[in-house]
């Protein structure tokens, strides 16, 4: 059975098809991981079918916290379909050693919120252990916490 063609998708559909925001589909595209869309006579963006995959693609490697840079690499990687793997399986094995370190972090952060809530006295501020820990890094039980901008490294 012949495969039917697919009409073209403006910028609203395949956002809406894809779940990616219009504002993100068109910063991909200046960033270079979308390639541009051709134009009606309109000027309108007109997308194709791989744009859709590509763009699913790209919102799932989001979702599971790739870095936009490997998400690059990815998509170089998964248009030389012969290559190896090894680049790709690398890239993954970073990524998950940088979530297991987040997942440390947040679980230290954790146990020091949850320790510093259960001294609570309920009683006068003057006495509160919470704001005693948050005044006086000494009260708490880690040296170090994460700090926020290393729980994300990633942007859109």
């Amino acid at each position: 059975m012949a495969r039917r063609a697919t009409s073209p998708l403006t910028i609203g559909n395949l956002g809406r098809t894809t779940g990616v925001n219009i504002e993100t589909i068109r910063y991909y595209e200046r960033i270079g991981l979308m390639p541009e869309a051709q134009r009606s006579a309109a000027g309108y963006r007109l997308y194709d079918a791989k744009h859709r995959e590509r763009l699913a693609f790209i919102r799932h490697s989001r979702e599971l916290g790739f870095a936009l840079d490997d998400i690059r690499e990815l998509l170089a990687l998964s248009d030389d379909p012969n290559r190896s793997c090894e680049s790709a399986d690398q890239i993954a094995r970073v990524h998950l050693h940088e979530v297991e370190a987040k997942i440390a972090g947040l679980e230290a952060l954790r146990k020091e919120l949850r320790r510093m809530i259960t001294q609570c006295r309920r009683d006068r501020i003057a006495d509160c252990r919470v704001i005693r820990a948050l005044a006086d890094h000494a009260h708490c039980l880690a040296d170090t916490h994460t700090k926020p901008e290393t729980l994300s490294r990633t942007k859109p």
